[in-house]
């Protein structure tokens, strides 16, 4: 079986890419064989699951690792020259929308895409939906909460964020760099108001920032492997990484740390691929786009921690909370979208303020 190379994104590993070719396919018809080089800040199991692909194919995958934003820029100064052909993750509503990123990429409608539920069809041309993303995940360390003097079994809430025992013990990322962060932000801000995004929202905002006691986490890895190391008693997080603790903890026999969803409502967002402008891999490219949303591929992000964003297969494992025992609400994804950075500036105001 072929081997997936994950590369660890730097300069020198990057500048070995610059001398990738096509794949040698130029038909109408997808080929196989050659190479597909990814940009991703997804999980590593969700990266794996291209291993399938690679292997069907026939078709040598490697991944450039990064945060969303550091992918994005990257593809930005590539744009002449382009050395990538998918972003594999990261392109939700507000960057597949934005203006700035857009023209990075390729229009393409993989097949099946009209088989998929309306809201999750590819809406602008160029973002493939994959899977769902909970955005709205509270991951509680058991021991280090229950240090505190705190009822374990209470938490189940963002208002339990605002606890004072927690003041600077809360794992945060950066809503102005990290997708999974403004996610975040963008499920608080749709359930603590008296309506949707409102100024009472903000101001619950306000005040679980000046509970953050200037801790920003850089890297969303960092916040859940923090959290279950101890590091912080509870991490901001999204639910596929979480999900995998779950399962870690479960062979070890012993509960580390308890994923709560705030009974205030959870996002389900769909997360995105996209080709990148004329990549030099096209053909193979196109190719993977089809594959992601077939039911083999969908049956492999079902084996993930993700929800994959076919309705007829479930995912398959047993941790998942099923939907049915959580507030699921649904965000406006096109007025987030619209007001993106102009909350991520309010955002940075406020927390810079905050923790003076």
């Amino acid at each position: 079986m072929k081997k997936i190379i994950c590369l660890i994104l730097s300069a020198l590993l990057v500048c070995s890419l610059f001398g990738c070719g096509n794949n040698g396919g130029g038909g109408d018809e997808p080929v196989g064989g050659g190479k597909l080089v990814i940009y991703s800040p997804n999980t590593d199991a969700l990266c794996a699951a291209a291993e399938v692909f690679g292997d069907k194919y026939g078709i040598e995958v490697q991944f450039i690792n990064a945060k969303t934003g550091e992918c994005l820029e990257r593809i930005a100064a590539e744009k002449d020259n382009p050395q990538g052909d998918i972003m594999y993750g990261g392109m939700n509503y507000a960057n597949s929308f934005n203006p700035e990123y857009k023209p990075l990429f390729e229009e393409y409608v993989a097949k099946g895409d009209d088989k998929l539920p309306e809201a999750y069809q590819n809406f602008n041309g160029i973002t493939t939906h994959y899977c769902l993303d909970g955005s709205a995940a509270l991951l509680v360390n058991v021991e280090e909460y229950k240090k505190l003097g705190l009822n374990i079994d209470e938490f189940d809430s963002y208002e339990d964020l605002l606890q004072p025992e927690l003041f600077g013990k809360i794992a945060m990322g950066d809503p102005a760099s990290s997708s999974s962060a403004w996610a975040e932000l963008t499920n608080m801000l749709l359930v603590k108001g008296d309506e949707p995004y409102d100024e009472k929202a903000w101001e619950w905002v306000n005040t679980f920032a000046k509970n953050l006691n200037g801790v920003i986490i850089d890297g969303s890895s960092a916040i859940y492997k923090g959290t279950y190391e101890g590091e912080y008693v509870v991490g901001v997080s999204y639910e596929d990484p979480c999900v995998g603790l779950l399962v870690d903890q479960a062979k070890l026999g012993k509960e580390i740390v308890r994923l709560v969803y705030p009974s205030e409502g959870a996002v389900w967002l769909p997360a995105g691929a996209a080709i990148i402008k004329n990549a030099p891999n096209m053909e193979n490219a196109k190719l993977f786009m089809d594959w992601l949303i077939s039911d083999e591929g969908q049956r492999e992000i079902a084996k993930t921690t993700a929800r994959p964003v076919n309705p007829n297969i479930a995912n398959t494992s047993e941790l998942m909370t099923p939907f049915a025992q959580i507030k699921v609400v649904y965000e406006n994804m096109e007025l987030c979208g619209s007001h993106k950075k102009e909350w991520q500036t309010r955002w940075t105001e406020m927390f810079n303020a905050a923790k003076q």
